[in-house]
């Protein structure tokens, strides 16, 4: 068995060719993407489709970003990532359609073992899933084996270490559901600013580059 093949099974699992390998084209990806001009917005948004495993059109990524892996995560159509996101995809991460981060979100899907006998017997890697729709604020960071809910909402700062269900706003360390998404939220968007209660806007601003 190889240790990805250990990886992939949910056992202690430690560094090999093949991992270190798959890191290095990605940071040399990662590097480049970093380091491309603030207005190369095609350049960029081009990159994705090889730094990840799959990825949606309408793809925003602020840098700087970090991936470990790249080809075990797959992100979907419009999503928006804002600056310092890191992703410690040694096992899969799975991101729906039209996700939010905020700054310095992290997702990572590896550990070590608790106990100081075995924590140098290697790590352990499990699977992390943002579904449709979810916003995760600001330095947000979700532990291995994590499901994020269908639009739920993550409030800054929490570490998410359990399930979190569709259409509710949690926050805390440990991440814990306040509530749920509701009627209240169709009306307001912020303490007591109402949606109705804005001009129209004349028309809608576009990014070219994210027509393409």
């Amino acid at each position: 068995m190889t240790e990805q093949e250990r990886m992939k099974a949910g056992y202690i699992w430690l560094d090999d060719e093949e991992n270190v390998g798959m890191q290095a084209k990605c940071r040399a990806l990662i590097e480049k993407y970093n380091s491309l001009p603030a207005d190369a917005n095609e350049e960029r948004m081009a990159l994705t489709k090889e730094i990840f495993g799959k990825c949606g059109d309408h793809v925003w990524i602020v840098p700087p970003l970090k991936v470990m892996v790249g080809a075990y995560t797959s992100i979907g159509e419009g999503c928006y990532m804002n600056i310092g996101t890191t992703l410690i995809d040694d096992a899969p991460i799975t991101i729906g359609k039209y996700v939010l981060f905020g700054p310095n979100v992290t997702l990572c899907t590896t550990g070590h073992p608790i106990s100081p006998k075995h924590r140098g017997d290697g790590m352990y890697s499990f699977p992390i899933t943002i579904k449709d729709g979810a916003w995760l604020g600001a330095n947000v960071v979700v532990m291995p084996g994590v499901t994020i809910g269908e639009n739920s909402v993550i409030g800054a700062g929490s570490v998410v270490t359990k399930d979190i269900p569709d259409n509710v706003v949690a926050f805390g360390t440990p991440c814990r559901v306040y509530r749920e998404i509701n009627e209240h939220d169709d009306e307001y968007y912020f303490r007591d600013y109402r949606f109705d209660a804005q001009p129209e806007r004349e028309e809608m601003p576009h990014l070219d580059f994210l027509e393409n």
